[in-house]
C-alpha cells in the first residue's frame, strides 16, 4: 500500500511536502510512502471486518494475540462442509472487485498487484510459515551481518532461472536494488528502502543528497555475493527485504524491453519514473513459480512455470477475475465456479456463506492493520469553507476553534466516550480485541500487559469540563466529523461517538459527515479535517512500520494532524537505531503509555482475520497462514495451494 486518510496502507511520508498514495492489503488512499496503502492503490475500507463492500481480500477483519501469533494451529478454527459441485482441478480460480493496477515489483505497493507479484517473482528472504518474526532465505541462501549491523553479505541460491530462460546471477539483485534506489517512486515502498541505504526516504529529485555513488556504495557484488552497506544500523533492514515489492528482476530482460539500462549516463533521467504501466509491467520475467501468461482489463491468467527451481506447483493454472458485482461473485463460489472470493465482510461469510455446501472457513487468524480515530490537534481553514469546516470557529455552541483538540482534555473526553465493547458485539459480531497501542497485537513492540483505554463517560464528564479552562463545557461546540460514503463500519463508529458525546452535555453537537472517498483523501491530505479514521497495514514485520507511521512527528499521520511530542519523538529515534529487541520493546512500551496519555487518537479494536474458501483447495491451514503475504484469502504463496 498516502495522504493523512482514513483508511488502511503502509508506509509514512518521505518528505514533508509530498503527497503520496497509500498501500498494503488494497487500501485506496493516499499516504507519504505509499501508494495507497496495505501496503499503493490501497483500498478505500475504513476498519478490520467492518464493511461489506471495503477490502479487496476476504481477510477483512483480523486480529490476535501474540502468543497466538505463533500457536495459530491451535487457536484458529475451520468450517467445512461437504462439497456438491466440482471444477479443474488444474486451474485455481479467484473472483474480486478491484483491477491489478501493476505488475512491475519496483511500483508494486498494494495488495491487488502484491498477490500477482509475489507469485511471478521472488525476494532474498521470505517468511517462515505463519511466523512474522522469523525470516528464512529464498534467492538467498545465507547471510552475514557484519559491522554492527551496517553491512550485510549474501550468499545467492544457484541453478535458478527466470521466467526468460536467463540465469539468476548477483549482477541481478545489483540492478533490482539499484532500480529500486534511482525509481523510488511515490507509488512504491521504496521509500523504505531508500531510508535504510541512503538515510533519506526521499528519491534523488527531492533530496539533492542521493548521487549515483552513493547508490553504486550501497549495493554491489563482490563475485556472486550480494553486500549491502547502510549509513547506520537498521533493525528492520531484513524485513524490508522480504517485501514483494524487492521481487528480484531479471536485469538482461528488463533492459531488452526497455528499462532504464543500469548506468551512471542515464541515472538521472529514471529517477522518480512511473513505473505502473512500464515495460516489466507488461512483460514481467521473474523466478517465481508462476508466470504471467495473459493480463487485461478485468483478469490476469497465470501457469506453473516448469523449470521452477523449487518443488512444483500442483496447481498449473491461476486465474484472477475482476467481478465488481458482489451477488456475481457469491453466486459463482457457490456453484464452486470460483474456488476464493472477495466475500466483503464477516457478516456476508456467516449469514450467506458458511455452511453452506463445498464451503470452507478458516477464522480466527491474526491481525496485522491497525486503526484510530485521529483528532486534529491544528485544523487548516480554507477561505470560503470557514462554515463546513469549524463553523463560527468559536467556542460558542456554533462551532470549534482551529486549535479545538489541542488541548489534552479534549482529547481525553473523546477517547472516553469511545464504547469500545459496544462497537466489538456491534460491529465485529463479537470477534475483536481492545487495543492499547496503534500497533497489531500480533507484532513484536505490542505489550498487553498494558491497559487499553476505558469506556467510562464519567471521566469523559471530567474531562470536559476541564478542557478550555471550563469553555467547552459552559459553552459547548459544534464539530464535523467524517467518513466515507457508504462505509458501515465507518458510520457505525462516528455514530457510536456522537451519541455519547451528545448524551453528556446538550451542549454538544457532532455531525457525522457522509462524504466521497476522492474528498476525503484530498481534505486528510491537507489537514483539513477534524477528525477521520486512520488505518494502517505493515510493509514490513517491523513495530517501527507503525509507531513512526501513527506517532513520530517526521511519519505520515501525526504531521497531518499536528501532533508532536518530543519525548515520543526521542523514544522513536532511539528504537529504529538499535537492533536490542529488549530495549525496543522496552521504548515502544513507553509509547504506548505516553500516547495513551497523551490521548493521540481513538484506538478501534483488532479484528479477528478469517479466509474463506472451496473444500476442495488444500493449503489453507492456520499453519502456513501467514498475513504479510498479498493473497491474504489463503495467506500463502499460491505454489502451496492443491485442488482436488
Amino acid at each position: 500500500m498516502g495522504v493523512a486518510s482514513s483508511v488502511v496502507g503502509g508506509g509514512s511520508p518521505r518528505s514533508p511536502n509530498s503527497v503520496f498514495q497509500e498501500r498494503r492489503h488494497d487500501q485506496n488512499f493516499p499516504s507519504p510512502r505509499c501508494r495507497g496503502a496495505r501496503h499503493a492503490r490501497p483500498e478505500p475500507f475504513g476498519l478490520p471486518d467492518q464493511d461489506k463492500t471495503e477490502k479487496t481480500t476476504t481477510t477483512t477483519e483480523q486480529s490476535q494475540s501474540t502468543d497466538a501469533q505463533n500457536n495459530q494451529s491451535s487457536s484458529s478454527t475451520e468450517t467445512t462442509t461437504t462439497s456438491t459441485t466440482t471444477n479443474n482441478p488444474d486451474t485455481l480460480v479467484v473472483q474480486e472487485s478491484a483491477d491489478i493496477p501493476t505488475l512491475d515489483p519496483g511500483t508494486t505497493y498494494d495488495t491487488a498487484s502484491g498477490q500477482v507479484v509475489e507469485n511471478l517473482y521472488e525476494t532474498l528472504l521470505g517468511y517462515q510459515g505463519n511466523s512474522i518474526r522469523d525470516l528464512q532465505p529464498i534467492l538467498a541462501t545465507k547471510w552475514e551481518e557484519e559491522d554492527g549491523g551496517k553491512r550485510y553479505r549474501f550468499t545467492l541460491r544457484d541453478g535458478v532461472k527466470f521466467h526468460s530462460g536467463n540465469p539468476f546471477e548477483c549482477k541481478d539483485a545489483e540492478y533490482t536494488f539499484r532500480r529500486n534506489l534511482v525509481t523510488n517512486t511515490s507509488d512504491s515502498g521504496n521509500w523504505f528502502l531508500s531510508e535504510s541505504l541512503l538515510g533519506t526516504a526521499s528519491n534523488a529529485n527531492d533530496d539533492k543528497g542521493v548521487t549515483w555513488q552513493k547508490i553504486v556504495d550501497a549495493v554491489k557484488c563482490d563475485g556472486q555475493t550480494l553486500v549491502f552497506n547502510l549509513p547506520k544500523t537498521d533493525p528492520a533492514f531484513l524485513s524490508k527485504l522480504a517485501y514483494t515489492g524487492q521481487g528480484i528482476v531479471d536485469s538482461e530482460h528488463a533492459k531488452k524491453i526497455g528499462e532504464w539500462d543500469g548506468t551512471e549516463a542515464t541515472w538521472k533521467a529514471a529517477v522518480g519514473k512511473d513505473l505502473t504501466g512500464s515495460p516489466l509491467a507488461q512483460d514481467p520475467s521473474g523466478t517465481g513459480a508462476y508466470k504471467l501468461l495473459k493480463k487485461d482489463a478485468t483478469s490476469v491468467a497465470a501457469v506453473a512455470f516448469d523449470d521452477y527451481w523449487g518443488d512444483k506447483p500442483s496447481i498449473k493454472n491461476v486465474i484472477i477475475q475482476k467481478v465488481p458485482e458482489p451477488a456475481a461473485r457469491i453466486q459463482a463460489f457457490l456453484k464452486g465456479d470460483a474456488d476464493f472470493i472477495e466475500a466483503g465482510g464477516r457478516e456476508i461469510v456467516e449469514t450467506q456463506l458458511k455452511g453452506k455446501p463445498g464451503v470452507a472457513v478458516l477464522d480466527d487468524l491474526p491481525d496485522t492493520t491497525a486503526t484510530g480515530l485521529s483528532m486534529n490537534e491544528n485544523i487548516k481553514v480554507k477561505a470560503g469553507q470557514e462554515q463546513q469546516q469549524i463553523g463560527s470557529g468559536k467556542l460558542d455552541g456554533n462551532g470549534i476553534p482551529a486549535n479545538f483538540f489541542s488541548d489534552v482534555d479534549v482529547r481525553r473526553g473523546f477517547v472516553a466516550a469511545f464504547n469500545t465493547p459496544e462497537y466489538i458485539k456491534q460491529v465485529q459480531r463479537g470477534k475483536g480485541t481492545e487495543r492499547n497501542f496503534l500497533l497489531p497485537d500480533s507484532f513484536p513492540g505490542y505489550d498487553a500487559s498494558i491497559p487499553a483505554p476505558k469506556f467510562d463517560l464519567d471521566a469523559a464528564k471530567g474531562y470536559f469540563q476541564k478542557a478550555w479552562n471550563g469553555q467547552v463545557w459552559d459553552k459547548g461546540f459544534n464539530l464535523n466529523v467524517s467518513y466515507r460514503s457508504g462505509s458501515r463500519g465507518m458510520q457505525t463508529a462516528m455514530e457510536m461517538l456522537k451519541k455519547n458525546i451528545e448524551g453528556l452535555n446538550p451542549k454538544f453537537k457532532v455531525n457525522v459527515v457522509a462524504k466521497e472517498w476522492s474528498e476525503i483523501i484530498k481534505a486528510s491530505g491537507e489537514g483539513t479535517e477534524a477528525m477521520v479514521v486512520t488505518s494502517w497495514a505493515p510493509d514490513y514485520a517491523d513495530p517501527d512500520n507503525f509507531v513512526n507511521t501513527f506517532y513520530s512527528s517526521t511519519g505520515y499521520y501525526a504531521p497531518r494532524i499536528n501532533a508532536k511530542d518530543a519525548q515520543i519523538d526521542s523514544w522513536i529515534k532511539e528504537a529504529r537505531s538499535t537492533t536490542d529487541t529488549a530495549k525496543r520493546n522496552d521504548l515502544y512500551k513507553k509509547i504506548a503509555e505516553r500516547a495513551q496519555e497523551q490521548a493521540l487518537y481513538i484506538l478501534m479494536p483488532g479484528g479477528v482475520g478469517y479466509a474463506v474458501y472451496r473444500d476442495s483447495i488444500g493449503g489453507v491451514t492456520a499453519e502456513n497462514y501467514n498475513p504479510m503475504y498479498g493473497f491474504s484469502q489463503a495467506g500463502t504463496l499460491w505454489k502451496n495451494l492443491t485442488k482436488s
